[in-house]
């Protein structure tokens, strides 16, 4: 197998489809075919011989399903990302729990398979690195899962600027556009701590995408955001420790 190339592990219990999807792997500069296997048991066994970069998994199998493959595989101490492909939408909530990175519904098209590996390579550690113990409060993921029609994407933190809620749903904005997630600001808050801050009752931010400090007209508090220059209305209770946590952040 081409060195320069990134391995995929396809999990499928249908001859045909396995063979289809090699054929589209095989088909995409950049991307090698590792293996191939029809059960999660061979699939377990397989991320641990072949230690493959990305691992493409059907849901519906007989015996261990694929849901369960992903979070058995997300136990490993460094996990490939995983790529559910299937042909039911109904299990989008179950790979988001079960920590994929994507969600392609059969057939799958070969510009949709490339956006998802182009996602999950952003996932994968550089060679001859390992993944650093996670610290003490720091965010328990590093991606959030929205929904594009009928497609599971995952959009990485470090391209999230901001999360705005508003009445019984919050929208992500990030370096690629907007999105409504299925999530609540109280529980993004809670877990995204200490990296991002809620500088109001319905704005959740990223500090690192806080680009100034700055005040209106009337002397109302305000965060620049990076790039866009955006303007977002800070409480004056909480203005205090934005301004702590902005120090504590330079001095890391």
């Amino acid at each position: 197998m081409n060195t320069t190339n990134q391995s995929v592990l396809i999990v499928d219990d249908e001859p045909p489809a396995r063979a289809r999807m090699q054929r589209l792997v095989e088909s995409l500069p950049g991307w090698a075919v590792a293996g191939v296997c029809g059960t999660g048991d061979q699939a377990i066994e397989l991320v641990e011989e072949l230690n493959p970069a990305v691992v493409l998994l059907d849901v519906r199998m007989p015996g261990m399903s694929g849901v369960e493959v992903a979070r058995r595989i997300a136990g490993n101490p460094a996990p490939p990302p995983v790529i559910f492909v299937t042909a039911y939408d109904e299990y989008a909530v179950q790979a988001f729990d079960a920590q994929a990175v994507g969600y392609l519904l059969k057939p799958v098209r070969k510009e949709k398979l490339e956006r998802a590996l182009h996602q999950a390579r952003r996932l994968i550690p550089a060679e001859g690195t390992q993944l650093a113990p996670a610290k003490p409060g720091a965010a328990s993921r590093d991606t959030i899962a929205v929904m594009v029609g009928a497609e599971l994407r995952m959009v990485p933190l470090q391209d999230v600027r901001f999360f705005r809620a508003d009445q019984k749903y919050v929208t992500l904005y990030h370096a690629a556009g907007e999105s409504v997630i299925d999530e609540s600001l109280k529980r993004l808050a809670e877990e995204l701590s200490p990296n991002f801050f809620r500088i109001n009752r319905g704005i959740l931010v990223a500090l690192s995408a806080i680009e100034a400090l700055e005040r209106d007209e009337q002397g109302r508090p305000l965060v620049r955001v990076r790039e866009t220059g955006e303007m977002l209305p800070v409480s004056r209770r909480r203005l205090a420790d934005l301004r702590r946590a902005l120090l504590a952040r330079e001095s890391i």
